[in-house]
C-alpha cells in the first residue's frame, strides 16, 4: 500500500472517529453553532495532522513538525481510547433500553444518560492514555530459548536480540532510543537483528540516531529487513540510515554467519507500491541454504508462508505492535492471526512475534509494553 492510498484510507476512518465524538459530545454538552463550528475546524485538522507532518518533515521544518505530531498524535490515542470507551457504555445502554421494551419497566436507576456516557470516556481515556505515555519508556526484555541440534560443538549457545519498530522520527528520538539500547546492552547479544520500521522520518538528527545504534557491536554482527515505514519515509533514506547504523541489509539474500548459523531475509511487499517487485519467493530463498545449520529469517509481518515452513528455523517479525493500545488488537487480528509471542508450526519451524520497541502514531501504549526480545539458540545433544 502507498503512501497516499494509506493516508486516504487512514483519514476517512480517523474521520468517522471524530464524527462519532462530535456527536457524544454534542449529545453531552449542547454546545451551540459557534462552539460546533470551533470543533469542527479542530477536528479537521487534526484529521489532517499526519499529512501535515509528512509535509513539515519533507520541507525540513522539524520544529514545527514535531509540536504538530505530539498534539496531533497524542489527540489521536485520546481520541480511540474515548471512542472505545463510549461503545462499550452505548452497548450498555443499548441493553437496557431493549430490556425496558421487553419488561415496560423504568430502569432509571441503571441507566446512563448522554452526560455520563461522555464524561466517564472522558475520564477513562485521559487517565489510561497518561499511564500509556508511561508504558513507552517501560522497555520489557522478552526471553526465548530454543534447543537445537544445528549449532556447532563447542559453541553451546548463540544469543539473538531483536528489536522491530522502533520508528525513530521526530517522536522516537534519542531519549527513547537510548532506553532502547541500554536493554540490548544488558543483553550483551552475539548477533543483533532488526525486522523493519527501524526508522520513520527524517528529523535532522538521524546522524546522531545512527551513530547510537553504531555503538552495539555484537560479535558476530548486526542485520535487518525493510518494513512499510521504511519506504513511506523514503527509500534511499532509509538505507543510507541503515547502513550508517552499521546494519547489514538483506533484501530477498541472506548470509552464512561466522559458519555458525544462516541469517536471511525479505523486503516487506509495501516496496511493490514503490516499483520494487519481490525478485525471490522465499521457498527459493531458503532452499539455497543448508538445512543442517540454524536459519533464521527476518520478515517484517508476521505472515507465514506455508511454502517455506519447514525450510526456516526461526522467523522473526513484527510490525503489529501487539495492537500497541488495546483493544485496537481486536482489529489487528482480523488481518493477523499471529500477534506476539511464539509460534510453534510443529514442522522444526518457530515464529517469533515482537510487539516492537518503539511506538507508530500515538506515543502511548497501553496492555502492549514495548519489547527488546532475546533469544538464547542453544545446543542440545542428541539423545543416544
Amino acid at each position: 500500500m502507498g503512501l497516499f492510498l494509506f493516508l486516504t484510507i487512514f483519514s476517512l476512518l480517523y474521520g468517522l472517529l471524530h464524527a462519532y465524538a462530535f456527536i457524544r459530545a454534542k449529545q453531552a454538552l449542547a454546545f451551540g453553532f459557534p462552539a460546533s463550528v470551533l470543533i469542527v475546524v479542530f477536528m479537521l485538522i487534526m484529521v489532517l495532522c499526519p499529512a501535515i507532518v509528512r509535509l513539515a518533515e519533507s520541507h525540513g521544518l522539524e520544529v514545527a513538525g514535531k509540536i504538530l505530531a505530539y498534539i496531533g498524535y497524542i489527540w489521536m490515542g485520546l481520541l480511540f481510547l474515548f471512542v472505545c470507551t463510549s461503545l462499550v457504555m452505548d452497548s450498555y445502554r443499548l441493553l437496557i433500553y431493549l430490556l425496558r421494551v421487553i419488561i415496560h419497566q423504568e430502569l432509571s436507576k441503571i441507566s446512563l444518560s448522554a452526560q455520563m456516557v461522555f464524561f466517564i470516556g472522558l475520564t477513562v481515556s485521559v487517565f489510561i492514555a497518561a499511564y500509556g505515555l508511561y508504558q513507552v519508556f517501560d522497555i520489557r526484555t522478552e526471553h526465548v530459548t530454543l534447543k537445537t541440534t544445528k549449532i556447532p560443538e563447542g559453541i553451546g549457545k548463540i544469543r539473538v536480540v531483536q528489536i522491530t519498530d522502533v520508528h525513530l522520527g521526530l517522536i522516537v528520538g534519542e531519549a527513547r532510543l537510548k532506553r532502547i539500547l541500554q536493554a540490548v546492552k544488558e543483553a550483551n547479544p552475539d548477533i543483533l537483528v532488526s525486522t523493519g520500521d527501524l526508522v520513520d522520518g527524517q528529523p535532522d538528527n538521524l546522524k546522531v540516531l545512527a551513530k547510537m545504534l553504531q555503538e552495539i557491536q555484537p560479535r558476530y554482527g548486526k542485520f535487518a529487513v525493510l518494513g512499510n515505514h521504511e519506504y513511506y519515509a523514503g527509500l534511499s533514506r532509509s538505507l543510507n540510515f541503515t547502513k550508517e547504523a552499521g546494519f547489514t541489509m538483506f533484501r530477498g539474500n541472506g548470509a552464512n554467519v561466522a559458519g555458525l548459523i544462516t541469517i536471511a531475509g525479505v523486503d516487506d511487499p509495501a516496496g511493490e507500491s514503490y516499483g520494487f517487485a519481490a525478485e525471490v519467493k522465499e521457498k527459493e530463498l531458503l532452499a539455497g541454504y543448508p538445512r543442517n545449520r540454524f536459519t533464521i529469517l527476518l520478515k517484517h509481518r508476521p505472515v507465514v508462508d506455508k511454502d517455506a515452513i519447514g525450510l526456516f528455523d526461526l522467523q522473526l517479525s513484527g510490525h503489529v505492535h501487539k495492537g500497541q493500545i488495546f483493544p485496537f488488537i481486536l482489529a489487528v487480528k482480523a488481518f493477523f492471526p499471529y500477534v506476539s509471542g511464539l509460534y510453534d508450526f510443529k514442522s522444526g519451524s518457530y515464529l517469533y512475534v515482537s510487539r516492537g520497541s518503539g511506538t507508530w502514531g500515538p506515543p502511548i501504549r497501553f496492555l502492549s509494553p514495548p519489547e527488546v526480545t532475546v533469544i538464547d539458540i542453544v545446543r542440545e545433544e542428541h539423545n543416544l
